[in-house]
């Protein structure tokens, strides 16, 4: 009973916090999947292009093009998984601060 007590404060505390700093609007939701987004497709983009270069220089039968589409992903979803934990710890602080 202690812990639904608990919870139920927390988020009451949570409520009150949002009305008292004012509510993100979906704008600053929609930015957020936009930042996410563009660091996946920037260095999707930059390998893309440098695979397409070193294709078009060495004519190799391997294609440069698909491995650095794959390098630009791998290097995008880490960067945007570094930034979602970044914002994950930022809120995880403010609810420790908060209590």
């Amino acid at each position: 009973m202690d812990e639904f007590k608990d919870k139920v404060g927390k988020n009451e505390q949570r409520k009150l916090k949002a009305l008292r700093d004012g509510e993100q609007s979906v704008w600053f939701g929609l930015g957020m999947f936009g930042l996410i987004g563009w660091s996946i497709a920037i260095p999707m983009l930059i390998g893309i292009a440098l695979g397409i270069w070193l294709d078009n220089r060495l004519g190799d039968r391997i294609s440069w093009t698909l491995t650095f589409l794959l390098v630009g992903v791998v290097v995008g979803c880490l960067n945007a998984w570094y930034w979602l934990s970044k914002e994950r710890k930022e809120i995880e602080r403010q609810e420790k601060h908060d209590e």
